[in-house]
C-alpha cells in the first residue's frame, strides 16, 4: 500500500513538477527538494494511509530513500526494493494507535453504559416515588374511612372475589342485611338507611381497591425492571422488603377490621383495636418512608456539603427529629382509635388543668398509656409540642452549617410545615374533630415526615 502510494505520488510530481525542474540535470539537491515537497503535500494522505498520528507523520524523515532508489521508480528495470522505513514507522506507531482506539471505544462504551444506567435509575426512581405517592393516598383515604366510621361496612375479605361490588338492588339489600348482624349496626348505626350504607360501603371498598392497585403498580413494573436488569444488586433486597411489607399491610388491614367485627364488652363501643390500627398505620408509614428514601436516592443527585464542626451533629439531630415525628404520628393513631380527641377540647390546658385528674385511672398503670383516652390525648399533645420544639432547634442549628440550596429549602419547608401541623391539630381539637380538619391533620403528619426524610436524605454522606 505504501509503495503504491509513493509511486503514484512520484508519477504525479513527474508530470506536474518535474516539467519545470527536471529539464535541468538531476542533482542530489533537487531530488531532496522534491522529496521534501512530496512529504509536505502528502502529509494528510500519509497519515490516513498508514493510520498513524499526524504528529508521528510530521516526524517522519524526509530522506526515506536515497536518490538511486527514487530514480529506480522511474526506471522499472533498475528498481530495487527500498528499505521498509515506512513499515518500521507503522510497526512503531500502530500499537499506540490501536491503544488509543481501544481507549476511545472503551470510553464510548462506558459513557453509553453510564447514560443508560442513569436513565434506568431515573425510571426505577420514578416507579418507587409513584408507589410512594399511592401509599400516601391510601393513608389519607384510610384516615377518612376511619373518621366516617366506614371501616366495618365490609364484613368479609376476599382477594379476588371482594373486587366485585354489589351491582343490583337485591345484592345491595343482601349486603346490608349481612351488615346488620354485626355489633356496629346494633350499637352505633341503628338508624342507618340503605343509602347511608352504600356511602360507607363505598368508602371502605375504595380503600381496599386502592390497596390492590398499589400492589399491581408495584409488582408488574417491578418484575419487568428486575428482568431487564435495571434494579441493582444492592436494591434487590429492598424491593423484596417493599413487596413483603405490601402483602403484610393488606393482611394486617383485614386483621384490624376483624377486631371490630367481634362482640365488644358491655361498656365498650364496637370499633377496631387501637393497637391494630396503630400497627396498620405504622407499617404504612414505614413502607412509605423506605420507598421515599430509595426513590430520592435514584432521582436526586447527591450534593457535596462543606464539612464543618456542626455537620455531624446536624445529621444526628435530623434523624432524631424524623424519629420524633414518626412517634408523634403513631400516637395519633391511638388518639383516633380511642376517639380521644373528643375528651378534652381545650388548649393549652385540659379542663383548666395542666395535668388532668383522670390521667392514671386505669390499672395496671401502663395501660393508661395505650387505653386511657385522657392519657393518650395528653401524650399526643406533649409529643406534638416536643416535635415543634425539636424542628425549631434543628432549624437554628442548620443556620450555622453552610448547606446547599436544596437542603436549605428542605429545612425551611420543614419549619413551615410543623407550624401548619400544630395549627391544624389545635383547630381540630377546639372544633370537636371535624372530618375535614382531622383528615388534613393526619395528612399533615405524613407531609411533615416526608420533608424531614427529604432533609435527612440531603445530609447523607456521599460514598467515596
Amino acid at each position: 500500500m505504501y509503495k503504491l502510494f509513493i509511486y503514484n505520488y512520484y508519477i504525479t510530481l513527474k508530470y506536474r513538477t518535474f516539467s519545470n525542474v527536471l529539464h535541468q540535470p538531476v542533482t542530489v539537491r533537487s531530488i531532496k527538494g522534491l522529496i521534501l515537497l512530496a512529504t509536505k503535500q502528502g502529509l494528510r494522505m500519509m497519515s490516513f494511509s498508514l493510520r498513524i498520528p499526524m504528529a508521528a507523520a510530521r516526524s517522519l524523515p524526509t530522506k526515506c530513500w536515497n536518490c538511486s532508489s527514487l530514480r529506480s521508480f522511474h526506471n522499472p528495470s533498475q528498481r530495487s526494493v527500498p528499505p521498509n522505513r515506512f513499515l518500521q514507522w507503522r510497526r512503531t506507531f500502530q500499537p499506540k494507535v490501536n491503544e488509543i482506539q481501544c481507549k476511545r471505544v472503551q470510553h464510548t462504551i462506558t459513557a453509553q453504559a453510564s447514560q443508560g444506567r442513569t436513565r434506568s435509575e431515573k425510571i426505577v426512581g420514578g416507579w418507587l416515588l409513584t408507589c410512594c405517592g399511592m401509599t400516601a393516598e391510601a393513608v389519607v383515604l384510610g384516615g377518612v374511612t376511619r373518621l366516617t366510621e366506614s371501616g366495618l361496612s365490609m364484613t368479609d375479605w376476599h382477594l379476588v372475589k371482594g373486587m366485585k361490588p354489589p351491582s343490583s338492588q337485591e345484592e345491595w339489600i343482601a349486603e346490608f342485611e349481612r351488615y346488620k348482624e354485626f355489633p356496629e349496626f346494633k350499637y352505633v348505626h341503628k338508624d342507618i338507611t340503605l343509602e347511608d350504607f352504600k356511602f360507607i360501603f363505598g368508602m371502605e371498598y375504595a380503600h381496599r381497591m386502592w390497596g390492590r392497585a398499589i400492589g399491581l403498580a408495584f409488582i408488574l413494573p417491578g418484575a419487568y425492571f428486575w428482568r431487564k436488569g435495571w434494579i441493582s444488586k444492592a436494591m434487590k433486597p429492598r424491593v423484596l422488603i417493599f413487596g413483603s411489607l405490601l402483602v403484610f399491610q393488606g393482611l394486617l388491614g383485614w386483621f384490624m377490621v376483624k377486631s371490630g367485627l367481634e362482640e365488644p364488652n358491655p361498656t365498650d363501643i364496637p370499633r377496631v383495636s387501637q393497637y391494630r390500627l396503630a400497627s396498620h398505620l405504622g407499617s404504612a408509614f414505614v413502607l412509605y418512608s423506605l420507598m421515599l428514601w430509595s426513590g430520592l436516592s435514584h432521582i436526586l443527585k447527591p450534593q457535596q456539603i462543606v464539612n464543618s464542626k456542626n455537620l455531624s451533629l446536624l445529621r444526628k439531630c435530623a434523624h432524631g427529629s424524623m424519629a420524633l415525628i414518626f412517634t408523634t404520628a403513631l400516637s395519633g393513631a391511638f388518639v383516633a382509635g380511642l376517639d380521644a380527641g373528643l375528651v378534652y377540647n381545650s388548649f393549652p390546658k385540659m379542663a383548666d388543668r395542666w395535668i388532668p385528674s383522670d390521667i392514671m385511672n386505669f390499672s395496671p398503670k401502663w395501660k393508661n398509656i395505650f387505653e386511657n383516652p385522657t392519657t393518650v390525648q395528653f401524650n399526643h399533645r406533649i409529643l406534638g409540642v416536643s416535635t415543634a420544639s425539636a424542628v425549631t432547634a434543628l432549624w437554628i442549628l442548620a443556620r450555622r452549617v453552610p448547606l446547599p440550596a436544596r437542603a436549605s429549602l428542605a429545612m425551611n419547608c420543614m419549619l413551615g410545615m410543623v407550624a401548619v401541623q400544630i395549627t391544624l391539630g389545635i383547630s381540630t381539637l377546639l372544633l370537636y374533630v371535624p372530618t375535614s380538619l382531622a383528615a388534613a391533620h393526619q395528612s399533615g403528619s405524613l407531609t411533615l415526615l416526608s420533608i424531614a426524610l427529604w432533609f435527612a436524605h440531603e445530609l447523607r454522606k456521599i460514598p467515596k
